[in-house]
């Protein structure tokens, strides 16, 4: 790692404020709740209360606003499952949401908040991991700008859904195994200059940061079951890292090393580690006979001697059954539906909030919205980059590019089995996992653009090449601040004349 280490840190973190700042500026504002909030943040105090998801209220919406938080339907001790809410989700988004209303109560400012936390928090683990894989602090500090004025990222840490938090444990994934990456090549080459010869290699010892990076990938699929795919592909992509490495290194026999060296703890990491992580998130369900299918086993086979632990186990595996079910045959339609082919292109948002006023903002017709959508100077700029990245890949095999390539396409590909076998409903908000991953596409891009530093230290003057790249990505840098303070009324309701809010409709039909 070239330049300062304390900078290496100043920097990214310095970037992370600035996130920060515009996601909890006026957090509670809007004072509503915003399109699926609804769901999650009932869930999420019901959770903080009763350890699972219980049936509220009719009109519990209204009553939280007043400020009202006795929202749940009375039942008497005989008849639980019919205060049982049945939830489609896994249940750890929702507990991170609770943790916010928890400190803060159950208020706009107290849902959003874990939501505006883990969102700030991404920025940092981006331009850290950016910083890592292209060995430039300025780089990474780039790559957390980019992500700080994505608009689509901007709205989803700003509101009480799970997709950001699926978002940041995918993140946090891959910065976990880039570091495994880096250390067990550090000590491929440390066991290459002091050990004797072998044409395995040696055994590589505690990988903490791959065990995490299985922990990272289970809260992932704890959040959403998407996550799923992520911790396929991501487990084939560190131990397709270990081959390498082994291979680098010169070992005669790399991919038997890498198989009985690596292989068993990578089963481990990617394996063992997540299930228990993610059955470890069901603790409330397990815990709390308030739970939706909870009682399942018993009651569809009374008097079965079987230990407690083990009709617990049947209930909860005929449940998961049961959402897998509904998720396959999800066909409702929604007025903001869009099918994956779309999302790269931004053509149809989300429209999150949507309130018209009369005489509020110095003329008659004004508007407040909130506007699920990216920042089009990043997406646009990330598809040229993602088209110069494959090609790229093609000619250098550079490890780099191929895995950021990977992880877009495991947040984007899936999605379109299920709109073409099940038809399924789907938004724009569900390519937000595929974000950091378009950042890092630009970012890599940049450093292209720009050249390696070595070759402005070995001239003694700034070459022609770095000079005209970063004036490039300058340029890009200002046009996305620019792009995102054009956008920024409609990301966050301000209170703006109807005619402002029209002229920011990119695509008027498909945004309106």
């Amino acid at each position: 790692m070239r330049g300062s280490v304390l900078w290496g840190w100043v920097g990214p973190l310095l970037v992370t404020l600035f996130g920060g700042i515009l996601r909890f500026w006026n957090l509670a504002h809007p004072k509503a709740v915003v399109f699926d909030e609804t769901y999650y943040m009932k869930d999420a105090f019901s959770l903080i209360s009763w350890g699972v998801e219980r049936v509220a209220v009719k009109d519990a919406d209204k009553a939280i606003l007043a400020g009202n938080t006795d929202i749940w339907e009375k039942c008497a001790q005989n008849a639980l499952d019919k205060c049982a809410s049945y939830v489609v989700h896994p249940p750890l988004g929702k507990w991170m949401i609770g943790v916010g209303e928890w400190l803060f109560g159950l208020t706009p400012f107290g849902w959003r908040f874990s939501a505006a936390l883990v969102g700030t928090l991404s920025i940092l683990v981006l331009a850290r991991v950016a910083r890592r894989m292209t060995r430039s602090t300025l780089l990474g500090c780039f790559a957390g700008l980019l992500l700080s004025l994505d608009g689509l990222h901007y709205v989803l840490s700003r509101t009480a859904l799970l997709d950001v938090f699926l978002m940041f444990w995918v993140l946090a994934a891959f910065a976990c195994l880039v570091v495994d990456r880096d250390q067990a090549r550090e000590r491929l080459v440390a066991w290459y200059e002091t050990s004797p010869a072998s044409a395995y290699g040696p055994h590589l010892g505690a990988r903490p940061w791959r065990l995490a990076a299985g922990v990272c990938l289970a809260f992932a699929m704890s959040v959403k079951w998407s996550g799923i795919f992520f911790l396929a592909a991501f487990a084939v992509l560190s131990l397709l890292w270990d081959f390498g490495a082994r291979r680098a290194v010169g070992l005669r026999n790399p991919y038997v090393g890498a198989l009985n060296r690596d292989v068993p703890q990578g089963l481990l990491s990617f394996a063992a580690v997540p299930f228990a992580a993610y059955m470890l998130t069901w603790t409330g369900w397990f815990a709390s006979a308030y739970g939706y299918g909870r009682n399942w086993a018993q009651a569809t086979s009374p008097g079965n001697p079987l230990f407690f632990v083990f009709d617990s186990m049947r209930s909860w595996v005929k449940y998961q059954w049961q959402v897998f079910t509904f998720h396959s045959g999800l066909e409702s339609t929604h007025p903001y539906m869009s099918e994956p082919w779309s999302w790269p292109l931004l053509l149809r948002p989300v429209a999150f909030f949507y309130e018209g006023r009369q005489n509020s903002c110095g003329v008659k017709d004004c508007s407040e919205a909130v506007l699920g959508v990216g920042t089009p100077v990043i997406w646009f700029g990330a598809l040229a980059a993602l088209v110069a990245l494959i090609a790229y890949y093609v000619s250098s095999r550079d490890w780099r590019a191929g895995a950021v390539l990977l992880a877009y396409a495991m947040g984007w590909l899936p999605w379109f089995y299920w709109a073409i076998a099940d038809n399924r409903t789907m938004f724009l908000f569900y390519a937000i996992p595929m974000v950091p991953f378009m950042v890092l596409a630009v970012t890599l891009c940049a450093g292209l653009l720009i050249g390696p530093a070595r070759a402005a230290a070995a001239s003694g003057a700034m070459p022609v090449r770095r000079t005209v790249g970063a004036a490039v990505v300058g340029a890009f840098a200002l046009l996305t601040l620019i792009n995102f303070w054009w956008l920024h009324p409609i990301l966050s309701a301000e209170l703006i004349p109807y005619t402002e809010w029209k002229a920011r409709m990119l695509f008027e039909k498909r945004w309106i």
